[in-house]
């Protein structure tokens, strides 16, 4: 791993603990060992059923410690699952692991399948390691793609990374807040705000499993498994000089990447993406924007308006004859 700072004039974001749990917030949904399940379908091997009062075994959290610290494999049942992922238990052990940690459903989107896919993985038994331990609230999470990777490579691996450094590592799964990156026994997030300076419609249209990727690390937190990393700020930031590049009433030539109620959006190929409003499209009377441009169609535009700072760019859309 190379120990280069490229961020363009980009200053390093911070990444606090709300960014992380924003994120994941879909994936951690899950029972407590020793809390009750609040509003939240969970099935078990008995049958499906609501449990609100459904309570995981106590812990011995002294050996839970023992085994983060030491990244130790750990094979664990399935004894149930929400839609976020699966509940495990074994060896005096219960918690959780989210979909986004499960092989087999690694790139797959969160659809109506789900339940039906988690719902196989019952009474089977899974390798997996501890990647969140949080004894004062109760909160055990596992990840089977961590046990890929050899016991104590979590602990070498983070003595390694330092905020800044530009690493390479393997796609692993892609969501719809983001995508996993394998770095060589720990996973990082790239959240889809870091993916690219552009907006990104699903991280899937930037990066697919197995792809090898350069990424640049923002955060770091061992004692909590997460490592915050980013792609855009590896690239050039194309909106430093957006504002000389597009001045208002220039004419260019965009890509349509999303069509909505009130307007689309248009990709440039300089690598930014601007807002053409439905009061600049030459719209007739009851037709909306969905009615004349779709996703994939280049359509000749003027500039409006830009603002580098917030990264917003107007443009209205010119008549085939003008």
């Amino acid at each position: 791993m190379n120990d280069h700072r490229k961020n363009n004039g980009n200053q390093m974001p911070a990444v606090d603990e709300n960014w992380w749990e924003s994120v994941l917030a879909d994936e951690l949904k899950f029972v407590s060992p020793n809390k009750t399940l609040e509003g939240y379908q969970v099935h078990h091997l008995e049958g499906k059923q609501d449990a609100p009062d459904v309570k995981m075994e106590q812990m011995d959290w002294g050996l839970v410690q023992q085994y983060f610290n030491s990244d130790r494999i750990i094979e664990l049942k399935v004894t149930g699952h929400n839609r976020g992922g699966l509940l495990v238990a074994g060896s005096g052990l219960s918690g959780f692991v989210p979909c986004s940690h499960l092989i087999e459903l690694a790139g797959k989107k969160a659809d109506d399948e789900r339940d039906i896919n988690l719902e196989k993985y019952e009474g089977k038994s899974l390798n997996v390691k501890i990647i969140e331990c949080k004894p004062d609230e109760e909160r055990l999470v596992f990840s089977e793609r961590a046990a890929l990777s050899e016991p104590g490579k979590r602990v070498e691996l983070f003595d390694t990374l330092k905020i800044g450094m530009q690493v390479t590592g393997t796609v692993t799964n892609i969501t719809d807040f983001g995508v996993f990156v394998d770095l060589g026994g720990v996973e990082g997030l790239i959240h889809i705000s870091e993916l690219s300076w552009g907006r990104v419609p699903h991280p899937k249209q930037i990066v697919q499993l197995g792809d090898e990727v350069q990424v640049q690390v923002l955060e770091i937190s061992a004692e909590r498994c997460r490592v915050a990393l980013s792609r855009k700020r590896l690239l050039p930031n194309p909106w430093e000089n957006a504002t000389d590049e597009f001045p208002e009433g220039k004419e260019v030539t965009g890509t349509i990447v999303n069509v909505l109620s009130y307007g689309a959006f248009a990709n440039l190929d300089f690598g930014v993406e601007g807002l053409i409003h439905a009061t600049e499209m030459p719209l007739e009377e009851g037709q909306s924007p969905r009615d004349i441009l779709s996703e994939g169609q280049q359509v000749q535009l003027r500039v409006l308006h830009v603002d580098a700072a917030r990264q917003r760019l107007g443009f209205s859309m010119l008549l085939e004859n003008e």
